[in-house]
């Protein structure tokens, strides 16, 4: 058993629990090894674990605090997996302790958060049954694409809890508000020839690189009108981009994978697919869209009950915005009001050395543990 936050974040690492979708990079991805190591962990706290598996091999972690069942509710909930491995520079499953700093895949997103929240309940552990509420810990599946343990456990149980803290490294900062997305495939059509008499052919690159000239030069200004005290404007990205198959054919397919991040304005006013929709219409571009994930944005309010609390318990906290998704959003959409906290920083996210510093990761023990301590 680790006997410091330090040795349990490291044991966390040197489980993989790579996201499967897109390319993980290793063979070692799902959630469920993972989780079934923190299931007896936890439960020698008294929490009453549930596996609930969304897809094979893929379960979220539901844990009940010990104690009377009638009490308000609240979790602190991290996700399990993170993201792939291909092109770290180092081993991303050693957990290596040096320079002052843990290393490996999900040190910082969201390992390192998910450390910290379950080192303070290891060390609140006397007080989990007559704390004046429950205090649960949910490991959710699936957050780096799709994010359907969040959604699923939203749908389920969300009217059971009055507030969740999910897990990011936020640099103990609350935040509060996040950009959504809408990722989509952008698909050309054109007919294939012998590209040594093109003209006879229809070349679905060149098609779809107009589309892309015009959606960024028409659709990113448009984006900019919607816009957010915290979060700025919505924004337009294009990340990947595919078509053809030898240099010398005339190419009859051609997509791109886009990301739209947006804000409460933009929805407020338009579906975003819709929105995207309209203006392929609008400037009768001959691409189709597939592959439609639409994350939601989210914004609770400053002076929420609960925002106020955690404030007065930690007043060197701040209420921040992000431009980037979570959980949190989809738990907010389902009536559950919830902010990402944790140690560590998003810069560390996704890096090909990920590391968090033992100071920051202690630090978030620390925040924890004092939290559920003054709800005593």
């Amino acid at each position: 058993m680790p006997t410091s936050v330090v040795e349990l974040l490291q044991q966390l690492i040197r489980i993989p629990s790579v996201n499967p979708d897109g390319d993980p990079g290793t063979e070692h991805t799902c959630e469920a090894k993972l989780a079934a190591w923190i299931a007896p962990w936890i439960a020698k706290l008294g929490y009453t674990v549930t596996l609930d598996e969304i897809k094979p091999q893929r379960p979220n972690l539901i844990a009940r605090a010990p104690g009377p069942m009638d009490r308000p509710r609240i979790l602190l909930g991290p996700h399990l997996d993170t993201v792939g491995v291909g092109g770290m520079c180092i081993d991303p499953f050693s957990g290596d302790l040096r320079d002052g700093r843990i290393w490996g895949r999900g040190a910082s997103d969201t390992k390192g958060p998910m450390a910290a929240m379950l080192w303070a309940l290891h060390e609140c552990r006397d007080l989990l049954e007559t704390l004046p509420m429950a205090v649960d810990f949910v490991g959710f599946m699936a957050e780096e694409s799709g994010q359907w343990g969040s959604k699923d456990f939203a749908e389920q149980y969300g009217a059971d809890y009055e507030f969740a803290l999910v897990g990011e490294p936020t640099s103990l900062h609350l935040v509060h508000a996040t950009k959504g997305a809408l990722w989509a495939t952008l698909e050309a059509e054109g007919v294939a020839a012998h590209s040594s008499q093109p003209e006879r052919g229809d070349n679905a690159i060149l098609k779809l690189n107009r589309g892309l000239d015009l959606l960024d030069r028409e659709l990113r200004e448009r984006l900019t009108h919607f816009t957010h005290p915290i979060l700025g404007h919505a924004t337009l990205n294009v990340g990947v981009i595919s078509g053809g198959t030898r240099a010398n054919i005339v190419p009859a397919h051609a997509e791109a994978q886009i990301d739209i991040r947006t804000v409460p304005a933009l929805l407020a006013e338009h579906s975003t697919l819709r929105f995207l929709q309209a203006f392929l219409q609008e400037h009768d571009l001959p691409l189709s869209i597939s592959n439609v994930i639409e994350n939601p944005p989210m914004e609770v309010p400053a002076d929420h009950e609960w925002m106020s609390r955690i404030l007065q318990i930690h007043p060197s906290s701040k209420a921040v915005g992000a431009p980037w998704f979570s959980d949190a959003a989809h738990l907010n959409a389902a009536g559950l009001a919830s902010i990402c906290i944790g140690p560590g920083s998003i810069d560390q996210a996704h890096t090909k050395d990920e590391f968090i510093s033992v100071i920051d990761l202690e630090a978030g023990a620390a925040w924890f543990t004092a939290l559920l301590r003054a709800l005593a």
